[in-house]
């Protein structure tokens, strides 16, 4: 049997994921707003049966079992924490939160309860392109895994800003795309190379500081523009160029090269080229959107871009599996969502995301350092607690 869905946010992507989990069998329970007007809107816009602006108010339902996290930031660990500590699955979006400090509040609360799915919203991982690319590499498409030479981003899309002033606008809120689109981007690389950042250097800017919403004492400070490289673990290089300034387009290609070959992602489509081939070759075609109707439609896409879109549904088509019941057993396994992101992969992403940060502000190369332990809050109180332990 399917969980019921507690649902925290009232954004777009809410109403484009409601109606497809439904379609999948998933029971809506409850919502959660910012505000209890927000809240109601969407409710009954999308026949939800309750709703409130109350976190502990659906997470204490009983009719409720999986919690989807699809509001700002700055709430995802404290959700979070609180879901699994009293027995809820999560899914949350990305980031996992604004700082490793939240990230690692989340990893704990996963290891505590390793019974529990906690998985973050990383959602290229399962496009069918990057499948097929993550295999085509594994099979030695490149040559040796170990030799992925160079890897190149680029994302060209429009803004990312609401009509009005919101979390989207404040980068101290994880508004942005480095933390909206680069935390994607840094999780995907990752996943196909199966390298990790040891240093990075960005450069992340902000050009649109008002809007013809956004203006007088109020200014954007989430970045609409970011480029940055990555030196991965295994000598990997990685390029990666970010950018809000091309309205009512989206574009993303992504580059994988080796000493054989390189192989190409563009939208959906994943291309390949061998070491004296004459021409590209078509590895796969993404034809899937236009032979069914239903949740991918026109609206959607005009919502979330296509690429995270289809991975958003193919991810929760993989949740659901994993509570359909298996032969000689009751219940749910683990093994359908085994390829998302966890939230050791959320920490990992928010300390290149903070090293990035500190890059652009320092113009210098600088050292990804994932913590393990949460920073003390008063460095200067522990020293003097230390020496006073030593004297005694």
């Amino acid at each position: 049997m399917l969980p019921g869905i507690g649902v925290f946010g009232t954004g777009n992507v809410v109403r484009v994921i409601v109606p497809f989990l439904r379609e999948k069998g998933f029971k809506i329970e409850a919502i959660w707003g910012r505000t209890l007007t927000a809240a109601e809107e969407v409710s009954k816009e999308l026949e939800i049966p309750f709703y409130t602006n109350k976190i502990d108010d659906v997470l204490l339902r009983k009719d409720v079992d999986l919690i989807f996290i699809m509001c700002s930031p700055n709430l995802h660990a404290q959700i979070a924490v609180k879901a699994l500590g009293i027995g809820k699955h999560v899914l949350c979006d990305k980031p996992t939160g604004l700082c490793q400090s939240e990230a690692l509040k989340m990893v704990r609360a996963a290891q505590y309860y390793p019974s529990l799915i906690s998985i973050v919203n990383h959602s290229l991982r399962f496009l069918p392109a990057f499948s097929q690319m993550k295999r085509a590499i594994a099979d030695g498409y490149l040559g040796s895994e170990n030799e992925i030479t160079v890897c190149d981003v680029r994302v060209q899309m429009g803004s990312l800003l609401h009509d009005g002033y919101d979390w989207l606008c404040d980068d101290t809120m994880g508004g942005g795309i480095l933390t909206l689109v680069g935390s994607h981007v840094i999780d995907l690389v990752s996943h196909l190379t199966g390298q990790r950042a040891s240093r990075v250097h960005g450069l992340v800017r902000t050009f649109t500081k008002n809007t013809d919403y956004v203006r007088g004492i109020r200014q954007i400070s989430s970045p609409d523009f970011c480029a940055f490289q990555m030196e991965m673990s295994g000598g990997t290089l990685v390029t990666a160029t970010l950018n809000n300034h091309l309205p009512g387009t989206f574009s993303q290609e992504v580059l994988v090269c080796g000493r054989e070959g390189h192989l190409m992602v563009r939208g959906g489509d994943l291309y390949g080229y061998k070491s004296g081939a004459a021409k590209e070759e078509v590895i796969y075609l993404d034809v899937e959107d236009l032979q069914r109707g239903g949740s991918i439609n026109a609206a959607a896409i005009s919502v979330i871009p296509r690429p995270y879109m289809k991975g958003l549904f193919k991810m929760i088509s993989a949740l659901r599996e994993a509570f359909l019941p298996v032969e000689d057993k009751s219940g749910w396994v683990k093994e359908p969502v085994a390829l998302a992101a966890t939230f050791e992969d959320g920490l990992y992403v928010q300390a290149v995301i903070d090293a990035l940060r500190k890059s652009s502000a320092n113009r210098e190369w600088v050292k990804v350092n994932v913590i393990t332990e949460e920073p003390d809050p008063n460095p200067l109180l522990s020293a003097a607690v230390r020496r006073s332990a030593i004297s005694m």
